[in-house]
């Protein structure tokens, strides 16, 4: 049951009627597979006589008692909301229900391990979805205190908000009951419940107040043993450290306990106290440095929110991205100041820039301030626009107002606002008093315009190779025309005993459709000029022709990561953008990424490759494209150095970019171990990859996937083996895989984010024409019927990209064309498909002309 969608407007009728108090919320987790018991107790002030209505989505409610009188659910019940009316001055509500338990991610998520049948619940309430788990005046504004009272196995433990008191069992010795103390005031979908037989282990730190902050670790059982909690303990200690001094406020809230539980659909949620991490990053097989950076940056980017959404909370949800924003720029100036990773603006760059600047130039672009007029629009604006661009936003920003300025008008903002709600004005009101600096016309253009804008060099040299002229232009897309204010660093770089290394650097402020660059008049122009070097600036930026014929041949041989990872991205752009070509982009990476020392830049780089490869590519080269691709990838594979983070990414790139017969056997000699490659150890995800790969092109069969889940009956090795299912490229597999997800909705989210992936594998392309008649015509049905989460993973992850071609372009527009008066959030998701179409058809235009 998706739920009534809130507006913006509803909720601030609500806000100006009632101010909540406090809650006392006790659930039953005894009373079997489906459902549990849910009674709260909600008291809130209202203006007298006045109406209005609180969330629950249930199963089943039993009673309904305002002010003590009896209210008949039949009545006042209906879409998820009970109808409250003629309020008094003070109220208390008394709501006894049933609500159900999901295996989509969302509300109180349950699942039963295979490999000992424990079962395990977590909580997951961000956006609106605590209202499936007790009755609640569901938006941000309306804090109140919250006291759980949870009955549960006396075996099991039980985490929430506040520190976790002894259990009262039962004298049945098989149930009991936890009665936590009531939380500070705090919004709803921050609260959290995590219930089930976890492992745990514990510390501590001293905060900044002298106060002594417990510290938890806590996991599944059959994970435990990959659970690196003392490291996990260690990155969390260097973040309250980091934070406390920089924030001017100590950590609010009275413990910290971090949860990795199954099948959670995002990295990691904030939740105050009791933060919730996805399973993908408890180890249980080697993974990259990408990945074990990523945790890090996670750890961080969940601990800023205690400040920085939790102590204090936006209004509503259209300061969601201040929230996110500043939590992925502060989880990445704190991964790269007191962490060992100190290259995490050069994987910013690399990771997060890359997708903002996608997200940027899709048609469902919108400001950063976005327009939120209700839940739907919430959940589909957690996107790169939330998260990246308005990250990097803030890191122009710091650098704008500078970063001592920026710290303490954050710090002031904090003390300010502590358990309160705001609105972006309130920090920028900050800001302004500490750097001196009048944000208001920064804040029109980079916050409430969409877009990014085109840096490009003009360079100019006189006889003796000297620049007599330099100037940086700036451009905007038609549709999107603001010119906007930028911080940037110029960088000059010179070969040097085969390094490119910098030679000259100018930090300046450009502003305009053209800036004169003066102070470098007179320099002997270097072999490449590099444009918003150290990445302070959010836009793309272009290379002038002799900057880019060196980053062609000597890519590999720029000395600094982040400088790199600039012209990987420039590369890219321009390949995306349909200004070069995508079988050049393929030659670069294939000449250049043997060298990449980034973990996350080879990462993101060559998946951009395939996407090159399988998508942009002139329909007429694809196979040769394709097999060149993977040919280029084996041959990386077996030079890079023995047991490197490289060879593992070249591995299993290869895997996924089968082509050939040979290209199977010599993944299945790696796999059955007849074929070794220097320190690389085939271990259990790797081995599931590599099955992966081989039935992307049909060297597998369901059998021998059968076979391989027998042999690893876990909740990962059935999301592989759902993935590989899938990946077969035959039509028959393929509708088995369809009626699975689309037919059938009893697969949890894991299973229908993995399958889907597998299902729409480019190798499959052939095969994937027959299903595009069948996806347009479960749009509408599947929205309806289906909650977000699971909606999302299908209209996104089954639409057939692959095929990228004017078909299937005309085919998105025709439904677009004639379901006008569809939601507007499945519209958008809709929209976002076609855009990649359209994309890649002018991608292949540009490279039929190469």
């Amino acid at each position: 049951m998706p739920g009534e969608n809130l507006t913006r407007i509803e909720a601030q009728e609500r806000r100006a009627l009632i101010d909540t108090q406090s809650y006392q919320v006790s659930l039953d987790l005894t009373k079997g597979e489906e459902v549990f018991g849910s009674r709260s107790v909600v008291r809130f002030t209202a203006r007298p006589g006045s109406y209005t209505f609180i969330d629950l989505i249930a199963r089943e409610i039993r009673e309904i008692s305002l002010n003590g009188v009896q209210l008949d659910p039949s009545e006042v019940f209906a879409d998820s909301r009970i109808a409250l009316a003629d309020l008094q001055d003070e109220n208390v509500l008394v709501v006894d229900a049933d609500c159900e338990y999901t295996n989509t991610g969302e509300g109180l998520h349950r699942f039963v391990d295979p490999v000992d049948g424990e079962v395990y619940l977590y909580s997951q309430f961000e956006v609106p979805d605590s209202r499936r788990v007790f009755a609640v005046f569901e938006q941000p504004d309306l804090k109140a205190t919250f006291q759980f009272t949870i009955t549960a196995p006396a075996a099991w433990k039980v985490v929430s908000n506040s520190p976790t008191p002894e259990p009262i069992v039962h004298d049945d010795q098989t149930t009991a009951t936890w009665g936590f103390e009531p939380t500070p005031r705090i919004s709803s979908y921050i609260t959290a419940l995590v219930a089930g037989p976890y492992e745990s282990t514990f510390s501590e730190l001293t905060s900044a107040s002298g106060r002594v902050i417990p510290l938890g670790v806590y996991g599944r059982k059959s994970l435990w043993q990959h659970l690196d909690a003392d490291y996990i303990f260690d990155k969390t200690r260097d973040g309250f450290a980091y934070y406390e001094s920089k924030f001017g406020v100590p950590y609010p809230f009275a413990k910290y306990d971090q949860l990795f539980v199954p099948e959670f659909n995002a990295g990691a949620m904030e939740n105050a106290g009791a933060v919730t991490f996805t399973e993908t990053y408890v180890f249980r097989s080697k993974v990259t440095d990408a990945v074990k950076e990523r945790r890090v940056v996670t750890i961080l980017h969940e601990l800023a929110h205690m400040w920085f959404g939790d102590l204090v909370t936006m209004k509503w949800w259209n300061d969601l991205w201040l929230n996110e924003s500043f939590a992925e720029w502060a989880s990445t100036i704190a991964t790269a100041e007191a962490t060992e990773w100190t290259e995490a603006w050069t994987t910013f760059n690399a990771m997060e820039k890359t997708w903002a600047y996608r997200q940027d130039q899709l048609p469902s672009t919108h400001p950063i301030v976005a327009e939120i007029n209700d839940l739907e629009d919430v959940q589909v604006n957690f996107d790169g626009i939330t998260y990246a661009k308005g990250g990097s936003v803030l890191k122009q920003l710091a650098a704008w107002v500078g970063i001592e300025a920026f710290f303490a008008g954050v710090s002031q903002y904090f003390q300010k606002h502590s358990w309160g709600n705001t609105e972006l004005s309130d920090l920028l009101t900050e800001l302004e008093a500490t750097s001196g600096r009048d944000l208001g016309t920064w804040s029109k253009k980079w916050l409430e315009t969409a877009g990014v804008n085109t840096l490009a060099p003009i360079v100019e040299t006189d006889a003796d190779g000297r620049i007599s002229r330099f100037a940086v232009t700036q451009t905007a897309p038609a549709d999107y025309p603001t010119i906007r204010p930028h911080r940037l660093g110029i960088g000059f770089y010179t070969l040097v005993d085969g390094s490119l290394k910098r030679t000259n650097y100018v930090e300046i402020d450009v502003d305009g459709d053209r800036t004169e660059v003066p102070e470098l008049k007179g320099i002997s122009r270097p072999d490449l000029v590099l444009l918003n070097d150290n990445d302070l600036a959010y836009a793309k930026i272009r290379l002038d022709d002799h900057s880019l014929a060196t980053a062609v041949a000597h890519l590999a041989d720029i000395s600094d990561p982040l400088a790199r990872s600039l012209v990987w991205g420039a590369a890219w752009d321009q390949t995306r953008d349909a200004e070069s070509a995508a079988s050049d982009y393929i030659d670069l990476v294939l000449g250049n990424i043997g060298r990449e020392t980034e973990s996350t830049t080879v990462r993101t780089t060559l998946a951009q490759l395939r996407t090159a490869a399988t998508l942009y590519v002139a329909p007429a080269d694809r196979a040769a494209a394709r097999q060149k691709v993977a040919d280029g990838l084996w041959e990386l594979a077996q030079s890079a150095e023995s047991g490197s983070d490289s060879q593992l990414q070249f591995v299993t790139a290869f895997a996924g970019n089968l082509v050939t017969a040979e290209h199977a056997g010599i993944v299945g000699r790696l796999r059955s171990g007849e074929e070794t490659l220097p320190g690389l150890e085939v271990d259990t995800d790797l081995s599931w990859q590599l099955l992966v790969g081989l039935a992307t092109i049909g060297a597998t069969d369901a059998s021998s996937i059968d076979a391989a889940l027998a042999a690893d009956n876990t909740s990962k090795g059935a999301e592989f083996a759902a993935q590989a299912r899938a990946a077969l490229p035959t039509v028959a597999d393929k509708k088995i895989a369809w009626a699975s997800l689309v037919e059938k909705d009893d697969a949890p989210n894991t299973i229908v984010r993995s399958a889907a992936l597998g299902f729409v594998h480019p190798a499959g392309v052939e095969v994937l024409g027959e299903f595009v008649s069948a996806y347009f015509d479960m749009l509408l049905p599947i929205w309806e019927s289906r909650t977000y989460q699971i909606a999302n993973y299908l209209i996104v992850g089954l639409y057939p990209t692959a095929l990228a071609s004017r078909e299937l372009r005309d085919a998105t527009r025709a439904w677009i064309s004639a379901n006008a008066d569809a939601a507007p959030a499945l519209r958008r998701l809709v929209s976002e498909n076609l855009a990649d179409v359209e994309r890649s058809l002018a991608a292949q235009s540009r490279d039929e002309e190469r």
